[in-house]
């Protein structure tokens, strides 16, 4: 069957306050569980947070003690992939009998990553994409990326990837991703511009893909008291104001976008409208040009250290003795 129901799912984060946002999320689902949604898209950084208007103490040449404080407050605010709280997604995504795909911090050890999260049907966590490359100021907070997180998922519902945020503007990337056959595009993001909606049809277009970016609806409030931004203390600011939308593979918008509000956004949509724009554009295939253009994807796992043999297991202590 090629016609599915899909969704993007507006919404914002309780900035610091992971247990509440998961609340919040497994609300959403529950809605978009009610209009039969097969696949369900939730921003960038929906859970951990994105925080906006934070400068985390830091000028050119210098760091603050209290920058280091909001680094920490956000470190135990990200997740650990796998974890409880990605037990608990999966749930989500179990009672849904759907597709789930989630913009997570994710910590490891003392780094953090923007990452996408993808959920199956059954609970399971299918895999990971870590963000390639943080843009501006995100880059003092994120690590980067690397190749062996860039899946396409071969699903019921489709072949599901996600780009997150700017990555989008990375034309080796997509080109990457066009290759291993993406038809549905997810597109995670807290980037409100209108210029991101013509970014999402071009991309629909040029890769013939289905296009479903979904962006945060963030308000002051949605941050606790002690949050020093530099956009105020109005608990009415908006800090991020949406601008969810799908997109068909002629570059057509067929719902959204929506601002400044949270909301659910759905669309049915038929995938063999993929092969049907591929007819006379297929950049991964017969509009490519190999015999000019080569592009090679290393998509091994870069360790900062690598160990030869396993590290030597320690002797036990003589109980007696101690």
């Amino acid at each position: 069957m090629s016609q599915r129901r899909v969704a993007v799912i507006q919404a914002g984060t309780s900035l610091f306050d992971t247990p509440r946002t998961l609340d919040r999320m497994e609300a959403h689902c529950h809605a978009a569980a009610a209009e039969g949604v097969e696949l369900a898209v939730f921003p960038e950084a929906y859970i951990g947070g994105y925080p906006k208007g934070l400068t985390f103490g830091a000028i050119l040449g210098s760091r603050f003690p209290e920058g280091r404080d909001d680094y920490l407050r956000y470190w135990k605010s990200a997740i650990a992939v796998p974890g409880p709280e990605t037990a608990r997604i999966g749930s989500f995504a179990a009672k849904m009998k759907a597709h789930l795909v989630v913009g997570v911090i994710e910590r490891e050890g003392a780094t953090l990553y923007c990452t996408a999260l993808f959920f199956g049907p059954d609970g399971s966590l299918m895999g990971k994409h870590r963000k390639l490359m943080p843009t501006g100021t995100e880059r003092l907070v994120w690590g980067h990326g690397d190749g062996s997180t860039i899946p396409v998922f071969e699903t019921e519902v489709g072949h599901i990837g996600a780009a997150i945020c700017w990555e989008n503007y990375m034309p080796d990337l997509r080109q990457s991703m066009y290759a291993r056959g993406v038809n549905l595009w997810c597109a995670p993001t807290v980037d409100e511009r209108e210029i991101w909606q013509a970014s999402m049809r071009h991309i629909a277009y040029e890769g013939r893909t289905f296009v479903l970016s979904a962006c945060q609806y963030l308000t002051r409030a949605d941050a606790p008291e002690a949050y020093d931004c530099h956009q105020g203390n109005d608990p009415k600011t908006v800090l991020i104001r949406g601008g969810s939308i799908i997109v068909n593979p002629l570059g057509e918008i067929v719902a959204g976008p929506v601002y400044d509000r949270e909301a659910i956004i759905t669309a049915d949509i038929d995938l063999d409208d993929v092969i049907r724009g591929k007819y006379d554009l297929d950049v991964a295939g017969h509009y490519s040009r190999p015999d000019i253009f080569n592009l090679r994807v290393n998509n091994c796992v870069q360790s900062p250290v690598s160990f030869s043999d396993p590290a030597p297991s320690l002797p036990m202590p003589d109980v007696e003795s101690l």
